[in-house]
């Protein structure tokens, strides 16, 4: 058994974050996304994992997973020049695959529950994808089932004769690969996988399902983004009172042994601090996600991912909520006024609020 992680994509929906940055390695309480797709992986105990990766932060992917070494498992890398569709990215991985089963993880999902019950039931067919229900399916590609087989796949249909959406999640045999041959570029100019998937349901392969338990979230757009990293952090453990060098922290917290509160701090949980980060004279509240080596000064922040190296100098209190900040940006400010923010702010960037 195999693993891919598609990595490519611009990411249109999350810019300007992915004008610098690969969407799949944004952080959800500190970690990239797709590190918790390799971890699924790795559950499974699949040693060997393909990364395709694209135009837009390739290098910056392969310098965070390397050749796997952190993670005990080999991983090797497969470039995609243009992003024309999911079965083009699996097709371009058939040498890597060579006879063996796999799993392809789309690396900006998240799957609350892993993915190892579905791996069971998937020795018992040709095909499996994941399945999740949905109150808008028209928005999907989507599943008619019966019994426990799929019998037609529909991409985003107008008038959905099912709610069961496909997820981020399709195990695979080889015999992928002869229907992505035959495929040719949907009107979007993409090789799209539920057309692949549809010619071996035509050719009675037995393509089955497993329903996604607990919650799925696909991260391209903020808003998801955002929900996914509270639903992260939602799941931290519960830390108490915890007596600071001068402030306090409670709740749900992941906090660094380097932490340093300064100035009349509190740190109200769920929420993740990375490694170095100085917290002066702030708040810093529920369902926030903060990098290391931060610097947060005179800020309330709620609801927002602050990503590494962030420099948050404030002259008297902001409270910034449901943002984003890309790493090492900084947002200062020019007088003592106090406002709330609301921002997206990409790689680098310097933000200055009269």
């Amino acid at each position: 058994m195999k693993g891919i992680i598609l990595h490519g994509g611009y990411g249109t929906r999350l810019r300007p974050l992915t004008y610098s940055d690969v969407k799949q390695l944004l952080p959800i309480a500190g970690k990239p996304i797709s590190e918790y797709a390799l971890e699924n992986l790795i559950d499974l105990g699949i040693k060997e994992i393909n990364i395709v990766i694209g135009s837009v932060g390739g290098d910056d992917v392969k310098n965070y997973y390397g050749n796997g070494s952190k993670w005990h498992v080999n991983i090797s890398y497969t470039y995609q020049e243009k992003p024309l569709g999911i079965a083009h990215a699996i097709g371009m991985c058939k040498d890597f695959v060579g006879n063996d089963k796999f799993v392809v993880y789309l690396g900006d999902n998240f799957l609350q529950n892993g993915i190892s019950e579905m791996f069971h039931s998937f020795k018992e067919c040709d095909t499996l994808l994941a399945l999740t229900e949905v109150s808008n399916p028209s928005q999907f590609g989507i599943a008619e089932v019966q019994g426990n087989r799929i019998t037609r796949l529909m991409e985003k249909p107008e008038i959905p004769k099912s709610n069961l959406a496909i997820t981020g999640v399709y195990f695979l045999s080889n015999a992928i690969f002869e229907s992505i041959d035959r495929l040719k570029p949907s009107t979007r100019g993409e090789y799209e996988i539920t057309e692949a998937l549809q010619d071996q349901i035509t050719r009675g392969y037995n393509v089955s399902f497993s329903i996604v338990k607990g919650w799925f979230k696909d991260t391209g757009t903020v808003d998801d983004f955002l929900e996914c990293n509270r639903l992260v952090l939602d799941k931290l453990p519960e830390n108490g009172l915890i007596p600071t060098l001068s402030g306090i922290a409670s709740g749900r917290l992941s906090l660094p042994d380097d932490l340093k509160i300064t100035k009349n701090s509190s740190i109200l949980g769920p929420c993740y601090i990375g490694k170095g980060t100085t917290i002066d004279n702030s708040y810093i509240g529920p369902f926030s996600s903060i990098g290391s080596n931060c610097v947060i000064k005179n800020a309330e922040i709620t609801d927002s991912v602050i990503m590494d190296g962030v420099n948050i100098d404030f002259s008297s209190r902001y409270h910034i909520r449901g943002s984003i900040v890309g790493p090492n940006a900084s947002i200062t400010t020019s007088n003592n006024s106090s406002k709330t923010l609301k921002v997206i702010v990409g790689r680098d960037s310097k933000l200055e609020v009269d």
